[in-house]
């Protein structure tokens, strides 16, 4: 690698270096989302007007150098031809706070329950008696696990989360149990989510909607009927509020005027 310049960061005080950083030496874990062709190529117009300006953050791991923050530019530089790219090196321990560094496209529930599913997995192989509550500085929100393991574990990547994120903020939490355990019990959790999804995907075809956002409406209606409107907190468990949804979606339906709303 070229020649680098080491300053210390002045929030917390850890040592940064900065510098030119061959794109053959980058590689990007599986952390990272999927790409967005659409941006790749937006980002690659863009350097190719005005140069490749922007730094990519970088992790040093047992792996080698590890793109924390800024694949999509790495995968443009790569389209304009570049060899090498402007890289800012941060500490190993960073990169558990990927969901906080990774700014350069707004994550999206999937992208950010994928990141939890590997932040769980990566220190349930390090140290499973850890408690899971532990990664409360590292993941976000605790249900971001829960999808995670219903779209990374059960592989349903098509998975509506947005249609039940608003129940799982009010009934999810951070298990104060080792990993070993907690890993068994969001297993269980995104089994019934995943019997739930096909309670809602069927509901959503008998009533013959054509958004893929109204199957949000239809939770969320369900959820009033058994708890009422503007419910801030429930006294029902994880399981206990999605086996009433389960039950109470088949019986969800729509006035003319509800459905001129969508």
């Amino acid at each position: 690698m070229g020649e680098f310049y080491t300053v210390r960061e002045p929030l917390k005080g850890y040592e940064i270096r900065f510098g030119i950083v061959p794109v053959s030496k980058i590689r990007i874990p599986s952390i990272q989302r999927d790409l967005s062709d659409s941006l790749v190529k937006k980002l690659m117009m863009s350097i190719e007007k005005v140069g490749f300006v922007d730094p990519i953050l970088l992790i040093e791991t047992e792996n080698g150098l590890e793109v924390i923050n800024g694949q999509h530019r790495l995968e443009a530089a790569k389209l304009a031809g570049l060899r090498e790219v402007l890289a800012i090196i941060l500490p190993s321990e960073l990169k558990d706070y990927i969901i906080s560094l990774n700014v350069e496209k707004a994550p999206n529930l999937k992208d950010k329950s994928h990141q939890a599913y590997e932040i769980f997995m990566d220190y349930l192989r390090k140290n499973p008696d850890m408690e899971e509550v532990d990664l409360e500085l590292m993941v976000e929100e605790p249900h971001y696990l829960t999808v995670g393991f219903v779209i990374d574990r059960f592989q349903d990547k098509r998975f509506p989360g947005y249609a039940f994120e608003k129940v799982l903020r009010k009934v999810d939490e951070f298990l104060r149990v080792p990993l070993s355990e907690a890993e068994k019990e969001r297993e269980r959790r995104a089994k019934l989510l995943l019997e739930v999804k096909d309670v809602l995907n069927r509901r959503y075809e008998e009533l013959q909607l054509q958004n893929a956002l109204q199957k949000e409406a239809i939770v969320t209606k369900a959820f009033q009927n058994i708890y009422g409107k503007r419910v801030r907190t429930v006294e029902d468990d994880f399981y206990t509020v999605f086996e009433k949804l389960k039950e109470e979606i088949p019986r969800v339906s729509f006035t003319e005027e509800e459905l001129s709303e969508f």
